[in-house]
C-alpha cells in the first residue's frame, strides 16, 4: 500500500487516499529536558519513530498510511519553572487534538492514530481519541510509543524524563542533541503510593527536573531500542490497518 506525508502530497491525492487510509499524528513536546537534552526531544522521538515504523511495513498494509505534520506542543506547564519549555494547557491540547479530528472528517478521513511522545499528553490524547470517536465517526486510536518497548528488555526506567532511555535513544538518533552530561548519584525517591498516580510540582525540583541517569546512555543500546520501537510500532499499524 502507499505512504504519504500529508505535507507533501496535494490535495487531489489526499483526497484519494484519506478514506481508506490511516492517519498517524505524532506528537510530543517543546519543553526543557534537563541541561543535555534538546527541548524538541518528545517531538523529535515521536515523529522518528511513527515514519520509521510506516516505512517499514507500508507495502504490507492493508490500508495506506498517510503521517500527518508533528505536533510539536503538549501539556508541559510542570515544566515552566525550569525554562525552555513551550506548554499548551490540557485544555488547549485538547481541543487543538478535536480540531485536528474536526479537519480530518471534513477532509474525508475516517481512521486516525495518535503517536504520543510525552507522558504530559497521555491522558489528553486518551481523551482525545474518545471524543473523536464518538463526535467526529473516526475510528481513533491512541499509543504512546515508549509502552512498545520489549518486556524484560532492560531495567532502565522508561520513559523517565531526559534519563537513561530518551537520553539513549536521541544518541541513536542524531548525538548532536545531546549535551555534556555530567555524574550524579539516583536522585532522591520521592513519596509513593502502590497502583496510585502522585504528582507535585516539588517532585520535579527536587530532582532537578530529569530523572535517573543519563551519563549512563548509550548511542549503540539507543539505536537498538529506537529499532525495536520502531518495529513495534509497525507490527502494531499491521493489525490496525485490519481493524480501524
Amino acid at each position: 500500500m502507499t505512504l504519504v506525508r500529508w505535507q507533501h502530497g496535494n490535495r487531489s491525492e489526499l483526497g484519494e487516499l484519506l478514506p481508506e487510509a490511516i492517519v498517524v499524528l505524532p506528537l510530543g513536546a517543546t519543553e526543557q529536558h534537563g541541561p543535555h537534552l534538546a527541548t524538541g526531544t518528545d517531538w523529535i522521538l515521536a515523529e522518528a519513530v511513527s515514519l520509521r515504523a510506516a516505512s517499514l511495513v507500508h507495502e504490507r498494509a492493508a490500508r495506506p498510511l498517510v503521517v500527518a505534520p508533528v505536533l510539536p506542543f503538549g501539556a508541559s506547564d510542570h515544566h515552566l519553572p525550569f525554562g525552555g519549555t513551550l506548554s499548551l494547557s490540557p485544555e488547549t491540547l485538547l481541543a487543538v487534538l478535536l480540531d485536528v479530528a474536526r479537519s480530518l472528517q471534513a477532509d474525508g478521513a475516517r481512521r486516525l492514530l495518535l503517536v504520543n511522545g510525552h507522558g504530559g499528553n497521555t491522558g489528553v490524547c486518551h481523551a482525545a481519541a474518545a471524543t473523536a470517536s464518538a463526535r467526529y465517526n473516526l475510528n481513533a486510536a491512541h499509543v504512546d510509543y515508549w509502552s512498545l518497548r520489549s518486556a524484560g528488555s532492560s531495567d532502565v526506567p522508561v520513559p523517565g524524563h531526559a534519563g537513561q532511555f530518551e537520553t539513549a535513544l536521541m544518541l541513536g538518533l542524531d548525538a548532536g542533541f545531546v549535551a555534556e552530561r555530567k555524574e550524579r548519584p539516583d536522585p532522591p525517591v520521592g513519596a509513593a503510593v502502590d497502583d496510585v498516580a502522585l504528582h507535585t510540582a516539588e517532585s520535579w525540583q527536587r530532582i532537578d527536573g530529569y530523572t535517573d541517569r543519563p551519563e549512563l546512555a548509550d548511542p549503540a543500546i539507543g539505536r537498538k531500542w529506537f529499532d525495536q520501537l520502531a518495529a513495534a510500532l509497525g507490527d502494531r499499524l499491521l493489525e490496525l490497518a485490519e481493524v480501524l
